[in-house]
C-alpha cells in the first residue's frame, strides 16, 4: 500500500499477524519492519524454539502491544512512506498509511464478510430519551458503546443533530455524552427501525438472510436488519462519483468490493498542517477506489471520524486515529463488528 512515486529506500513498513494467520509452523505471532535502508528486522512472539533468521524470540508482550506501540512510535517520526498492517482478529485486516507528499495519515478496515464469524451490526449511542418526540438517542463515544456491544472494531456513523448543540470543533465542540440526539438517515438496529429520511441516502445494508449492500435508503424495509446511513456516494458502479465540494477533512467512509464479500472502512485523519491535510470527496473516493471498492460512500466526518479496535489481550478498546477535537467526540450511532 502507499504512493508508487515513493523509492523503496524511503519506505517503512510493519506487518503485523495473530491468530489463525501462522506465517510459519511454531509462531503465534510475528511483525516484521522494513527500514528505510530496505534493510529487514523480524520479531517473533512465542516462538516455541523456532523463528527466522536473525529474529529475537519474545515471550511476554501480546501482538496487540506490539501494534499499538509500534503504530504509535511511527506516528511520531517523519518519514516519505509509513505502512502499518495488523490482523488482530479473524476476518479483520487494519492498516494504517502515513505520507508526506500530501501529508496524510488514513486508517483502513478490511472486514472479509465470506468468514462466517464476522458480524455487522449497528448501534445507536444511548436509549430514547422522548419516546415519540422528535429525538431519538443520546449521544455516546464510540468506544464506550463498542464496549456495551462488545464490538471488536467501530467507527463512528451517521450525520446527527444535537440539542442545543452548534457544530465546532477543539475545545469549542459541544457534544457530550448523553445529549439528546437524532441521526439524519435511515437507521435499523437488529430488524429494528429507528430512523428515516425524507429522501433517501447512501445506506450499508445488512439483510436479514446475511446479504450487504449499499443502496439509496429513505424508509428500511423489512427485510433489513441493519442500516446505517451517509450523505453521498464516492463510487458508484466502479466510478468515481465527481463533487463540486473540493474542501478537505477528516473523513470516515464505507465500501464494497464487486462480490460484496469485502467491506473497507476507511478514516481519514485531518486539519493537522504539515501531518494530516485530510481529504475532499473526490480524493476520498479516489482512495476506495484504490482499495477495491466497486461502491462507497461518505458516513459522518470532522470530530467524528473514529476507528477503535478492540484489545482483546487487555479487554479495552484502542483508539487508532487522531479525533480533531482533541477526544473522542460522543456520536448518534456507530457501525461495529464483532467476530465470534
Amino acid at each position: 500500500m502507499g504512493s508508487s512515486t515513493e523509492s523503496t529506500q524511503s519506505r517503512k513498513e510493519v506487518e503485523t499477524q495473530s491468530d489463525g494467520v501462522r506465517p510459519f509452523s511454531g509462531a503465534a505471532t510475528w511483525w516484521i519492519a522494513r527500514l528505510p535502508n530496505n534493510s529487514e528486522c523480524s520479531v517473533v512472539e512465542h516462538c516455541c524454539g523456532r523463528g527466522r533468521p536473525h529474529s529475537r524470540a519474545f515471550t511476554s508482550k501480546p501482538l496487540s502491544y506490539l501494534f499499538f506501540a509500534v503504530l504509535s512510535l511511527l506516528a511520531t517520526h517523519s518519514f516519505a512512506e509509513i505502512s502499518v498492517t495488523n490482523r488482530p482478529f479473524a476476518g479483520v485486516a487494519i492498516f494504517f498509511e502515513s505520507r508526506t507528499n500530501p501529508p496524510t495519515r488514513l486508517f483502513v478496515a478490511e472486514i472479509d464478510l465470506a468468514n462466517p464469524r464476522v458480524r455487522l451490526r449497528v448501534s445507536a449511542g444511548g436509549d430514547d430519551p422522548d419516546g415519540p418526540g422528535q429525538w431519538q438517542t443520546t449521544l455516546m463515544q464510540p468506544t464506550r458503546i463498542a464496549l456495551r456491544e462488545k464490538f471488536d472494531l467501530v467507527v463512528n456513523g451517521d450525520f446527527f443533530l444535537a440539542r442545543g448543540v452548534n457544530d465546532a470543533e477543539g475545545t469549542n465542540s459541544g457534544f457530550r455524552a448523553d445529549i439528546w440526539s437524532k441521526v439524519s438517515g435511515a437507521a435499523v438496529t437488529d430488524g429494528k427501525v429507528w430512523s428515516t429520511s425524507t429522501n433517501a441516502r447512501p445506506c450499508l445494508v445488512v439483510g436479514k438472510d446475511g446479504a450487504v449492500n449499499i443502496e439509496m435508503v429513505s424508509a428500511p424495509g423489512t427485510s433489513m436488519s441493519a442500516v446505517i446511513s451517509g450523505n453521498t456516494m464516492l463510487v458508484k458502479s466502479g466510478v468515481v462519483v465527481p463533487h463540486e465540494n473540493k474542501v478537505r477533512h477528516p473523513r470516515t467512509a464505507v465500501g464494497l468490493d464487486e462480490q460484496h464479500k469485502r467491506l473497507v472502512l476507511l478514516v481519514v485523519d485531518g486539519r493537522k498542517p504539515g501531518v494530516a491535510r485530510g481529504m475532499s470527496y473526490d480524493e476520498l473516493a479516489e482512495e476506495m477506489l484504490r482499495l477495491g471498492c466497486r461502491n462507497a460512500f461518505n458516513l459522518d466526518g470532522g470530530g467524528s471520524s473514529v476507528m477503535a479496535v478492540r484489545d482483546k489481550f487487555a479487554g479495552t478498546m484502542k483508539i487508532l486515529n487522531t479525533p480533531t477535537d482533541g477526544r473522542e467526540r460522543a456520536v448518534a450511532n456507530v457501525l461495529g463488528v464483532t467476530v465470534e
